[in-house]
């Protein structure tokens, strides 16, 4: 439990403001192949895309490579937003609220959650508070659009 406590004040702390509608991103295929767009969803392995230039489009996950956050002057985003009296805020918000320690703790048996935090890559990526590797990788922003996550972030805010 604490192992996922920990994940959840770095994760929603760094993300904080990077992980919201209309944000423009890179997306790297495995192909070579890039795409910029705004993610609009993940959902049965399938991304939603829609690019200025191409409309929506449709993207298996197993096609991507990586996604990064594109700052407004065109290169990829590498700074993260969240400092640490951020992150100590929002950790005693989220331990003194009831309903949302009971949302996590209802993580702690879901599979994937399990997988991901048992990825030291990962994990190095969280404790290192590198928002541009998180970012990067498929597998956490699958995460990010779980429906318990998502009411999280909604009862943080």
């Amino acid at each position: 439990m604490k192992q996922l406590m920990f994940f959840f004040v770095v994760v929603l702390g760094l993300t904080a403001g990077h992980v919201s509608a209309g944000e423009i991103r890179e997306i790297e295929l495995k192909d070579g192949s890039i795409l910029t767009g705004e993610v609009l969803s993940l959902s049965n392995g399938i991304y939603t895309i829609k690019s200025d230039s191409l409309g929506a489009l449709r993207v298996e996950e197993s096609a991507v490579r990586v996604i990064r956050s594109k700052s407004p002057s065109g290169g990829a985003a590498s700074s993260p937003s969240g400092t640490s009296a951020d992150v100590g805020s929002l950790q005693k918000k989220m331990l003194s609220d009831q309903e949302i320690m009971g949302l996590i703790q209802s993580l702690q048996n879901d599979p994937e959650f399990k997988k991901i935090l048992e990825d030291p890559e990962f994990m190095k990526a969280v404790n290192a508070g590198d928002i541009t590797a998180l970012m990067a990788n498929p597998r956490f922003m699958k995460l990010l659009n779980n429906s318990t996550v998502q009411e999280i972030q909604k009862k943080v805010k």
